[in-house]
């Protein structure tokens, strides 16, 4: 009797949330660009130094094949690097959960290349991997930016085992492996996902920056069009690459998202529904 009291209103209360989730944050932004399109006009503002919403979607349609390769090339750029960093930094914090000397000795280090700002060592890379091969340092580049959030938060969801169960396998006589597989893995799942989701905005803009620093003429994306548009005072155009940005990082985040909810959704209590 209880249940289907409740259920019902459960159910209405999860639509009218998702429904106030989508809608809210459309009717912020339509707002917005409504305020911001009518100021432009009243005041008169030059388009160079900020154009309307109006221009900067002309320009997007104008620009679109330009862009449209610009944002493929900073994409593959971005998404290697993540599956790079996803499985380096799980592999290798895999390896520190099973040997406190190997953590020791080498975590200390990936600090390092957390904490060295890719500016200052975006020269270094060029020249170690050749100036003709700009696109494998940027990849190097978004993958030391992105590797870090990754190796972290596993190491901590592999240490963040409850002590009960960790009793429970040592009475069994578990063994290491049967211990990673049913016992730490699953229990630093939820981690290592939150970790993707920082790592994945990471790469996008651990790609960008690089792109700014160690772009050349020969660079294709979106940050170095940015650059170029900004040389030729074609701000709109500016605008519109950054609004790709915008949208390719809000799909990552979406994605990445989206993967946590159906990996966690029926047994993690970060995902579970709370009822009514």
């Amino acid at each position: 009797m209880i249940e289907v009291a409740d259920t019902p209103a459960r159910g209405r209360k999860g639509l009218f949330g998702v429904t106030i989730e989508i809608v809210l944050p459309i009717l912020v932004g339509v707002a917005v660009l409504c305020l911001w399109e009518a100021l432009v006009a009243i005041y008169k503002v030059p388009s160079f130094v900020l154009p309307a919403p109006s221009e900067i979607v002309q320009s997007l349609f104008d620009n679109f094949s330009s862009l449209m390769a610009a944002l493929w090339a900073t994409l593959r750029i971005t998404l290697l690097a993540f599956a790079l960093a996803v499985i380096g930094g799980v592999s290798l914090a895999v390896l520190f959960s099973q040997s406190r000397a190997l953590e020791w000795a080498l975590f200390p280090y990936a600090i390092v290349l957390q904490v060295t700002p890719v500016v200052a060592i975006a020269p270094l890379i060029l020249i170690w991997v050749g100036f003709e091969n700009v696109e494998r340092a940027l990849l190097i580049l978004a993958w030391i930016v992105a590797f870090f959030p990754i190796l972290s938060n596993t190491m901590l969801g592999l240490k963040s085992v409850d002590r009960n169960l960790e009793d429970l396998f040592t009475l069994y006589g578990a063994s290491k492996w049967q211990r990673l597989r049913y016992l730490q893995f699953p229990s630093a799942l939820p981690y290592i996902l939150a970790g993707m989701k920082i790592s994945g905005g990471l790469a996008l803009i651990g790609a960008v920056v690089a792109e700014f620093v160690a772009g050349s003429g020969n660079a294709t994306g979106l940050a170095w069009r940015i650059v170029e548009a900004g040389n030729r005072l074609q701000v709109p155009k500016m605008f519109a690459a950054l609004i790709l940005l915008s949208a390719l990082g809000i799909a990552i985040f979406a994605i990445l998202s989206l993967i946590e909810h159906f990996a966690l959704r029926r047994w993690h209590e970060s995902a579970l529904r709370r009822p009514a």
